[in-house]
């Protein structure tokens, strides 16, 4: 239970999957602040590229075609594409090119790296953080400037987006790719989590996260069924349109902030989710049903599995007396007894901890005690 004097988190309540890679753990304390519980599957791994040929592209183009500004997100990262260039015989060439451009730095260990290549970066943030070199280059305007941006693995999510949305042109300078986990379980456990219906959104920040899970599913033969669950009940939330793209063209509705950050992200997933749930006016209360939880007056109630399934079911028809028979269909893996409706409804009856919310209506079933002036409302919901 929570502190009364506190209200609980505009996610409390619900569950939400994580499919980052990196800044899976800032995504995921942003998440719990909130309230939110968190599951967290990488639906990608970051490998150094071995071939390189797409580095080599890269590197080639902007040697012939200067950059106005280049962006160096990791010393690993920049230190590795200075050692390919020099493997390729154009190292000179490349260091040359970046002596005669505006040189971002996004934190002190990179800032190292890029002295230890004998170059000076004009600018550095305080705080490492990708955010802050953002709104620099858009302070600054980008329109018509050409970045050249080391990546290393993704990206930070939103930010070629928004460089492109201001009318730049974006160079990426990919010193590592992705691949899919080594291990699969945890992406297995939030493919069947979603299909369950036991999480109410799943975050994307990256588009090979988001292709990934799509062509995970359709491996497992269970694509129609994610879909499904993304089109009815599981909210799809990118950090962005370019990460939405692949969930796009499998039919997939999405939402995205309209800054393209974590932060923005999970605050539209703080108003999304509430604005979703079933707000319901019974016996005197008010009753919010969210995900393994529900709010009684602004209290929130944790229910189990077996109690938010019977919930569900009395709430399809708010006010309706639903059988016993029709009750224990929805109770997960129950075989035939209908005593199993009443135990379930009895520990139902405890967790929410108001026991008039629910009545017995003898011979017939349960119902919601919907309040009377409510019932012309949600007589045809």
């Amino acid at each position: 239970m929570h502190d009364h004097g506190q209200p609980p988190g505009p996610l409390a309540g619900f569950t939400v999957g994580v499919t980052a890679a990196r800044r899976a753990d800032e995504l995921g304390a942003l998440l719990r602040r909130r309230g939110a519980a968190v599951m967290h599957a990488p639906a990608l791994r970051i490998v150094p590229l071995a071939d390189d040929a797409e580095l080599l592209a890269a590197t080639k183009e902007l040697i012939d075609q200067a950059p106005d500004v280049v962006v160096a997100t990791t010393a690993i990262g920049f230190r590795g594409w200075v050692e390919a260039a020099d493997g390729w015989g154009f190292g000179e060439d490349l260091l040359a090119r970046l002596r005669g451009v505006e040189l971002l730095a996004r934190g002190p260990k990179v800032k190292g790296a890029i002295r230890a290549a004998g170059l000076t970066e004009e600018w550095s943030p305080a705080s490492e953080s990708m955010a802050e070199v953002l709104d620099r280059l858009l302070d600054e305007g980008v329109a018509g400037r050409r970045i050249a941006l080391q990546l290393h693995g993704e990206p930070l999510p939103g930010f070629v987006e928004s460089l492109r949305a201001a009318g730049a042109d974006v160079v990426l300078v990919p010193v590592y790719r992705w691949m899919e986990p080594e291990d699969l379980a945890p992406l297995d456990r939030l493919l069947d989590a979603t299909i369950a219906r036991s999480l109410d959104a799943v975050t994307f920040t990256s588009a090979p996260a988001a292709a990934s899970l799509l062509s995970r599913a359709e491996i497992r033969g269970l694509l129609s069924r994610l879909l499904e669950a993304f089109d009815h009940d599981v909210l799809a939330a990118c950090v962005g349109p370019v990460t939405a793209l692949p969930l796009q063209a499998a039919g997939v509705t999405t939402v995205q902030p309209e800054r393209f950050r974590l932060g923005p992200l999970v605050q539209l997933l703080g108003n999304e989710l509430p604005a979703r749930a079933r707000t319901l006016p019974v016996s005197g209360h008010r009753v919010e049903i969210r995900g393994h939880a529900v709010l009684i007056d602004e209290e929130l109630r944790p229910v189990p599995p077996a109690g938010m399934a019977l919930l569900r079911a009395l709430t399809v028809r708010p006010g309706w007396v639903v059988s016993r028979a029709d009750l224990l269909r929805v109770l997960p893996g129950t075989g035939k007894d209908e005593h199993a409706v009443e135990t379930a409804m009895a520990r139902l009856r405890t967790a929410l901890g108001a026991p008039k919310l629910i009545q017995t209506v003898v011979k017939r079933g349960y119902r919601l005690a919907l309040d009377p002036s409510a019932d012309m409302k949600y007589a045809d919901a």
